[in-house]
This record gives C-alpha cells, sequence and structure tokens, in this order.
C-alpha cells in the first residue's frame, strides 16, 4: 500500500471507543523514539489494511499492531508488544508476554466485550489535534 510509512508501526484501534482513544494518548505521550502512527479501524486505511491482512474486525475490534513488512499482532499481543516498546512502568508488560495467548486473550475478550458499557463509547472516531495530525495516516 503507497503512503504508508516504512520506518513507523502502526496502531489500528477502536475509533468510537472511550478506553481504545485513551490507550492511544497515553501511547502519544509515551512514545518518545516517534515509532508509531495511528488509524482508527472504521477508516477507509483501516479497513483496507486489515482486509490486506485477512483479519475479521467483526472478531478482533479493537486494537491491532503491523509492523510493516514483519507482522501484525492482534488482541493481547498487540497491547503487549506496543507496551513493551515504550518507557516507564507500561515497560513491565513484558512478564506478560510468556503467559499462554490464550489465557491474556481470554482476558482481554472480556474487556473488549465490556468496553463500551465499562468505558462509554463517543458518538464519532477520534480527531486528532494540529499537533497529533502528522501521526495518523489517513
Amino acid at each position: 500500500m503507497e503512503n504508508l510509512p516504512k520506518d513507523k508501526k502502526i496502531i489500528l484501534f477502536d475509533g468510537v471507543c472511550t478506553l481504545c482513544n485513551n490507550a492511544i494518548d497515553y501511547i502519544i505521550k509515551k512514545d518518545h523514539k516517534d515509532q508509531f502512527v495511528f488509524a482508527s479501524l472504521q477508516s477507509d486505511i483501516g479497513k483496507k489494511l486489515t482486509e490486506e491482512r485477512g483479519i475479521d474486525t467483526s472478531q478482533i475490534d479493537s486494537m491491532i499492531l503491523i509492523i510493516p513488512g514483519e507482522a501484525y499482532y492482534v488482541k493481547s499481543s498487540a497491547a503487549l508488544q506496543i507496551f513493551k516498546r515504550l518507557k516507564g512502568a507500561v515497560s513491565l508488560s513484558r512478564i506478560f508476554l510468556p503467559l499462554p495467548e490464550s489465557f491474556r486473550d481470554s482476558i482481554y475478550d472480556l474487556i473488549a466485550r465490556n468496553r463500551y458499557r465499562w468505558f462509554g463509547k463517543k458518538e464519532t472516531c477520534r480527531m486528532p489535534t494540529p499537533e497529533e495530525k502528522a501521526k495518523f495516516i489517513e
């Protein structure tokens, strides 16, 4: 796909989920190496990227990490791969990577199923601030 940054990791997220948006705000704040760009799953680019990889967004609809030319991660693996690349306390998330993926994903799925009820849902997708605009792909 043209116009995708080759040197950045792409995070796809549910643009109307309050929890997901808060996570994106946190990642932007902690991404001191400027290694991530973002797109909502609902965007044209989000739909194209998931379609190209055969990801069924009716089954995986919260956070996906794509490392261009390498791999993609979903559910708990995506979250842990993202957080292990950030500085600070979240880098401690590495201790969860050795846990069985099925166990991690069952907890992730529980949160994902209830995220709108527990954390809320926005009417529209998140719009980046002018300062953040370069970190979002379209």
